[in-house]
């Protein structure tokens, strides 16, 4: 079995056939034939993404039994507050397939300006006059758009969302595109345990 941990970057679409002429997962990296996501991150977030040929995996980390943990780095457009980050820990309502659906209680933190987020390309858009702050969010579920409909809901649009850390796993110390290559001890270690 095969196991890699993929920094997905910004406009990449999580599978390896393109869609639309969209950049895919086969234009940035090379693995195995049958190796596979396991999840998804849309086309324009970026960050920590499980590829395997083990479909035992699939299971273990996607299943909502297991409550799975996955952090996520949010840059939102304006100063956001502590009010809307104890809204989004209680759980909002967001739209699902065209249902409310009522998140489940996440941990929220406001997060210093001065965070080691990689770079970008393209970089996000600068204003002079409206602040772009960060927010970290855990989650344990991941429905469509999930993290950016949250932060709607409690005013805050999303400019730019990383997935930065899933399991014991981090973005620390990786780039856009770095691809490592895990053995099933680490997958275990990491994710399981």
């Amino acid at each position: 079995m095969q196991y890699y941990l993929l920094y997905k970057p910004f406009q990449v679409l999580s599978q390896f056939t393109s869609t639309d002429g969209k950049k895919c997962l086969k234009d940035i990296i090379e693995v195995e034939r049958d190796v596979y996501p396991v999840g998804r991150l849309d086309y324009d977030s970026e960050g920590l993404l499980l590829l395997t040929n083990d479909p035992s995996i699939n299971h273990q980390l996607l299943h909502p039994s297991f409550q799975h943990q996955r952090t996520y780095w949010v840059q939102v457009d304006g100063a956001i507050t502590q009010a809307a980050a104890d809204e989004l820990a209680k759980g909002v309502t967001i739209n699902i397939d065209g249902k409310q659906y009522k998140t489940k209680p996440a941990k929220v933190k406001l997060l210093p300006d001065s965070i080691q987020a990689p770079e970008r390309n393209p970089p996000i858009r600068f204003r002079k006059s409206i602040p772009a702050t960060w927010a970290s969010i855990q989650l344990t579920e991941g429905k469509n758009r999930q993290v950016r409909k949250m932060f709607a809901a409690v005013g805050f649009p999303v400019l730019r969302l990383i997935r930065a850390q899933m399991g014991n796993y981090t973005i620390d110390k990786m780039q856009a595109g770095d691809l490592l290559h895990l053995t099933a001890e680490e997958v275990q270690a990491g994710f399981f345990r």
